[in-house]
Formats: structure tokens, sequence, C-alpha cells
């Protein structure tokens, strides 16, 4: 497994913890016979997310599709890991604003 394959699954694995109830779908969905159920999903959910201003989609299911379509594209990996990287930085740091705003 390469470097940038360690870092992608951790993420996955960090966004698990932070998100327990995600667990069971996230971990059944990255093992690899799930794939024809996981790629045309990660499909419907990207151009679901493109089309978030209609009122049945929302603009959630563009990260979920991409995050499950470097499941099998081993190119999105590194871009996609950065964008998980990057956002739990920004949530940790908005929880932080909010939280020593109301205390």
């Amino acid at each position: 497994m390469t470097r940038r394959e360690r870092r992608f699954h951790r993420q996955f694995d960090a966004l698990e913890r932070l998100i327990p109830p995600l667990r069971v779908p996230m971990s059944r969905l990255r093992r690899g016979s799930w794939f024809p159920v996981r790629f045309p999903l990660a499909i419907l959910f990207t151009f679901g997310g493109l089309l978030w201003f209609l009122p049945v989609f929302g603009l959630w299911m563009l990260p979920a599709g991409l995050l499950l379509l470097a499941v099998d594209l081993p190119h999105l990996r590194g871009p996609i890991s950065a964008l998980v990287i990057r956002g739990r930085y920004n949530v940790k740091r908005w929880l932080r604003r909010w939280r020593d705003r109301r205390g």
C-alpha cells in the first residue's frame, strides 16, 4: 500500500470516528465486494450534488459521491484526502469559535 493510500484510509477512519452512526455503512461500502453498489451510488451522489438547488437533492451529496469515487479511482485519493483533511480542520476551527462565543 502506498503512502497516498494509507493517508486516504486514515481519513476514512477519522471520518468514522467523527460521525459514529456512519461507521458501519462506510466500512461496508469500502469493501472490494461492494464495487457494483458503490460505483453507481458514487456517480448518483456526485450528479445529485451538482443539482443541489433542487428540493430533493443536497450539496452534501457531492462530497459523499467524490469520497466513494476515490475508493475506486486511485488518482482521486490524494486530492480527496487533502480535502477531507482541510474540511476536518475547518470544522474543528468553526466549532472552537462557536464554543468560545457561547462560553
